[in-house]
């Protein structure tokens, strides 16, 4: 015999002698045991309300808490609320508590079981909801994807990538994944490396890339930007730039960055070598 058949009788012998002894005094007696579960129901459900209530205010003045954890921390105490009134009522009707309790507990070791994965998730969604690595609108790259945070559910994370492509992750791949949020902190440094010809003087160059960061309203001069060589590549010598501009603005620094320096280096005669092939032919 089962753990699961022996609740179920005990259940059922506990029910069975609740009617009996909700009957034993007779009619009168019955309905009014009744009258007093009614109104131990109508009790309960009122301080439920309240209690409820009361939880919206608090959970409302904690900001930091995400919505979906508002929602989840409610549900579950609305669940807890609605298990104690059952319990009450099943008790002012002389059915053994004990018994409702150990048939709840063996239906929810067999769901759990049932559902592990997804309640993997749901743990993953808590953590995420709780320590916050990224929030909605932020653009993040986890494991392999990367994207714009849409929502973060408890079971799953919303983005969409830039091609607008909605991705959704399981949050337990989310918790074990290396996540990266490049929009967490209000600033961003923007770097690129360009090369120039052996021929072109050093300080030269370095002043020609000066005055385009310099000329850029997005950059911002402190920290102060940077120019500098970095190498000495086969073909060429390569410049290390770094700048700091507003999380928002690193896209449009980093492109008319690009932009820039490549007229400015044709204004100035500065050539940026690139791999060629040349063919002389000699005529006997």
């Amino acid at each position: 015999m089962t753990t699961e058949t022996i609740d179920t009788e005990a259940l059922e012998n506990s029910v069975q002698s609740g009617f009996d002894n909700l009957f034993r005094n007779g009619w009168e007696g019955a309905l009014k045991s009744v009258l007093i579960a009614l109104l131990l129901l109508a009790l309960c459900l009122v301080i439920k309300a309240i209690l409820l209530k009361l939880l919206d205010r608090a959970l409302d003045r904690l900001t930091h808490i995400e919505k979906s954890l508002h929602t989840f921390i409610r549900s579950m105490a609305n669940i807890l609320l609605w298990f104690v009134t059952l319990m009450v009522v099943a008790d002012s009707l002389g059915i053994n508590a004990s018994s409702l309790l150990a048939l709840v507990g063996v239906l929810g070791l067999a769901v759990s079981l049932a559902v592990k994965d997804s309640l993997s998730n749901l743990a993953g969604g808590l953590t995420i909801l709780s320590t916050r690595p990224f929030k909605v609108g932020d653009y993040v790259e986890i494991g392999e994807n990367n994207g714009t945070i849409q929502e973060i559910g408890l079971v799953y994370t919303s983005l969409t990538t830039l091609d607008n492509r909605r991705i959704l992750v399981p949050n337990s791949s989310v918790v074990d994944a290396n996540v990266t949020n490049y929009s967490a902190e209000p600033l961003r440094r923007v770097d690129i490396k360009v090369t120039a010809s052996y021929d072109a003087p050093v300080e030269k160059v370095k002043q020609t890339i000066q005055e385009v960061l310099n000329a850029h309203e997005l950059i911002l001069s402190d920290p102060p930007p940077f120019a500098r060589l970095s190498s000495y590549e086969d073909s060429a010598l390569e410049y290390v730039i770094r700048v700091w501009c507003a999380n928002g603005d690193y896209w449009t620094v980093y492109h008319d960055l690009l932009e820039q320096i490549k007229t400015a280096f044709d204004r100035e005669g500065i050539s940026i070598p690139y791999p060629h092939l040349e063919v002389k032919l000699r005529k006997d």
